[in-house]
């Protein structure tokens, strides 16, 4: 059995997630001790509870350890199988999250898996839906997974109650992806949302957005979505908003986001969004800080090259949890906090 430490890097919930969908997709029991361990609240939250708990479902597996706050895990992954996998949070707890652990795994089914997870799609922390489904999907049907999502409701902390549904194909044919610099920024594409609030708060939230982007980009169009309700017609449990923004480039599309939150003006939000967006963009490199520690399971079964406009502390740790189950098959250059770049130096044949 492979035993994880879970408090190596920034010790956080990514090695949990990671190490959990390899071990599915390589059938390898593995051991996580300390899990969580350099943060506040050690352990297992509802979040990664549920992430393992639908892997788990996925390939039919063995768990001990599985419950609220615990430090230790033990995973014996069976077959993955096509099946529907349901998964209620019963917090605000992040659905993106989930599906970090969850889509790695997907993509080695045989066949379709279909999903349906209820809890936050717009919560601190975690990557928001609309980055999920605009940036991460596309960049990973360039090595040609096909997966689909589709927001139902939304959940803002506290409440949750957000509904995100979708589908992934078996993974037949996997491309190198060999991504530098981009050359052209096409246009600029974003979501504004206000649940359970003014649609104002939207509509300002995007307006901010496009003023700071046109500001920096002048002669490139800019189209943001603006998402709200009715209030007698709003489904949502609780009140929220938030704006995702992304670039067109001529390689893929890097992103920038921000949250609403009580006390902080409409127009803070959509700034912010664009300003951490244009900061992505500076580099010329083709993938955002974001993006980069996401790419890395799946970089290390199609090989190839990535050039991340930031070297992040959970990029580096993301590497190490792969380099666990495969050994060295990445070379980083760069150093944390600046833009570097991450090799494939020997592809992983699963």
């Amino acid at each position: 059995m492979k035993v994880i430490d879970g408090s190596y890097g920034e010790g956080g919930g990514q090695i949990l997630r990671t190490s959990i969908a390899l071990s599915a997709i390589t059938g390898e029991p593995i051991k996580i001790i300390n899990i969580r361990a350099n943060r506040p609240n050690p352990g297992l939250s509802n979040q990664h509870l549920y992430g393992i708990l639908a892997v788990k479902e996925l390939c039919n597996a063995r768990v001990k350890g599985a419950k609220l706050r615990s430090t230790t895990l033990e995973f014996y992954p069976g077959k993955i199988k096509t099946k529907h996998i349901k998964v209620p949070i019963k917090t605000a707890g992040s659905i993106t999250l989930v599906l970090q652990a969850l889509l790695p795994a997907m993509a080695f089914s045989n066949g379709e898996v279909t999903f349906e997870i209820t809890g936050g799609t717009d919560v601190p922390w975690s990557p928001p839906v609309d980055y999920l489904k605009h940036v991460t999907l596309y960049a990973l049907e360039k090595i040609g997974i096909r997966a689909e999502i589709e927001i139902k409701r939304r959940g803002h902390y506290p409440r949750g109650g957000g509904l995100v549904v979708g589908k992934v194909e078996p993974w037949e044919e996997r491309k190198e992806l060999i991504v530098k610099k981009f050359t052209k920024i096409e246009s600029f594409e974003g979501v504004s949302h206000a649940v359970r609030l003014p649609s104002y708060v939207a509509i300002r939230q995007a307006k901010a957005a496009k003023e700071v982007l046109t500001k920096h980009y002048p002669k490139i169009p800019v189209k943001i979505d603006e998402e709200f309700y009715e209030p007698q017609k709003d489904f949502h449990l609780g009140p929220g908003s938030g704006i995702v923004i992304w670039a067109n480039t001529d390689v893929l599309r890097l992103g920038g986001d921000s949250l609403g939150k009580k006390g902080k003006p409409a127009e803070r939000v959509g700034s912010e969004a664009a300003l951490e967006l244009i900061e992505q963009l500076k580099s010329g490199y083709a993938v955002d800080r974001f993006l980069g520690d996401q790419l890395i399971p799946f970089l290390a079964f199609v090989g190839g090259e990535i050039w991340v406009s930031e070297i992040t502390k959970h990029l580096i740790t993301n590497v190490w949890v792969v380099e666990q189950f495969f050994g060295k098959i990445f070379k980083i250059e760069g150093e944390v906090g600046k833009a570097g770049r991450v090799k494939v130096v020997k592809k992983v044949e699963v």
